[in-house]
């Protein structure tokens, strides 16, 4: 792994954005650390190269926490490693998590100390996102698609993975099967948390679900600009625009955390320069459907891998694409799984349901 780096000069932003905009990578740094400082898990946290020109996806490597009565399979894990000074993941098969759109390695913060009781834990952040180099990407769907997927072959290789139970939410999810399609032979479990980009835009949505009037014309006013733009523009105002428009993160991490930490983090993690969000922005039409829809695709996946997907039962991804890809797939594993009282963001909505999901289907691995 790459030492860690903090590079101020991410773009052409640098020159006025620490002026009007109260961030910076070391504010997103210490953001972060303000997040996972509640971990009680061996935390490591690197930088990985991905490319010869100096690319790399910062990378937290999560082991067991640190508490009495540990299990003994754990334990003999640690010692294994300790003593042929291998990785972790040369004895059982890492659980890898894919962050979504706008998100990083912190919004894990619910979920990492129970994941990694029986296996290593991995999470990076995507490219163009967080804390991972921020490079230009094509404005052309399948090119910005490859990007981010020849990003994560590159840092698996890196890691030196051999295997990988890969798990994706929204964004992270469509990323993962792109993955998974290219590199099967890699993937143990599938796990696709509330899939962004599976179904493809219906003919006629606007007959079945009319889009209000003063959503299509704030949609024509904001098209030429990236996603976050608002959030970038607002400078001096942007934490406070946030805390404001998303008061439901503060309540989602409300049990480990009474103030803004969360949504500081967020800030920090979107006013940075853009450049994952413009990938996602030539990935996507009128009004968040993605111009290649993963439902065209999932068939060719190979029957070996496994999928699970994992819906929140109040999201607002529709569930019907676990019924596209149970139809796509009709010799192979595919399980769905509804998450009753949570919204989109399972992991953080019902983080003791989701863990508790997941540790399960990492054990069917080993």
């Amino acid at each position: 792994m790459a030492g860690e780096e903090e590079d101020e000069s991410t773009g052409w932003l640098t020159g006025w954005l620490p002026v009007w905009s109260p961030t910076s990578q070391r504010h997103l740094k210490a953001a972060e650390e303000k997040v996972l400082q509640c971990i009680r898990s061996k935390l490591l946290g690197s930088y990985v190269p991905i490319s010869q020109d100096g690319l790399s996806l910062w990378t937290l490597t999560v082991l067991k926490p640190e508490i009495e009565g540990e299990d003994q399979q754990i334990d003999d894990l640690e010692s294994k490693c300790e003593s042929t000074s291998q990785p972790p993941w040369c004895f059982r098969t890492p659980l890898v998590l894919v962050h979504g759109f706008g998100g990083g390695v912190g919004l894990w913060v619910l979920n990492l100390d129970t994941l990694c009781r029986r296996r290593p834990v991995l999470a990076f952040d995507l490219l163009g996102f967080g804390r991972s180099s921020r490079p230009s990407f094509e404005y052309d769907a399948a090119t910005a698609e490859r990007q981010f997927v020849d990003s994560i072959e590159a840092w698996r290789a890196s890691m030196g993975l051999p295997a990988m139970i890969l798990l994706g939410h929204s964004l992270g999810a469509y990323l993962a099967t792109s993955y998974a399609l290219r590199w099967p032979h890699r993937v143990r479990h599938l796990l696709l948390v509330d899939p962004w980009g599976f179904l493809a835009r219906p003919e006629h949505v606007e007959e079945t679900r009319p889009i209000p009037m003063w959503i299509k014309a704030l949609g024509h006013l904001l098209s030429p600009f990236n996603p976050l733009a608002g959030l970038r523009a607002a400078g001096p105002w942007g934490p406070t625009l946030v805390q404001r428009f998303r008061p439901d993160f503060k309540r989602k991490f409300a049990s480990i955390f009474d103030d803004d930490t969360i949504s500081e983090y967020i800030y920090h993690c979107n006013a940075q320069t853009p450049s994952g969000e413009v990938a996602f922005k030539a990935m996507t039409i009128p009004y968040g459907w993605a111009k290649l829809p993963m439902e065209h695709r999932i068939g060719q996946l190979s029957p070996e891998v496994p999928i699970t997907i994992i819906y929140g039962a109040r999201s607002w991804i529709d569930s019907q694409a676990g019924a596209h890809v149970i139809a796509a797939r009709p010799h192979s594993y595919v399980r769905v799984v509804s998450v009753r009282g949570a919204g989109h963001h399972v992991y953080a909505d019902q983080p003791e349901d989701f863990n508790k999901i997941v540790e399960q289907i990492c054990d069917t691995v080993e």
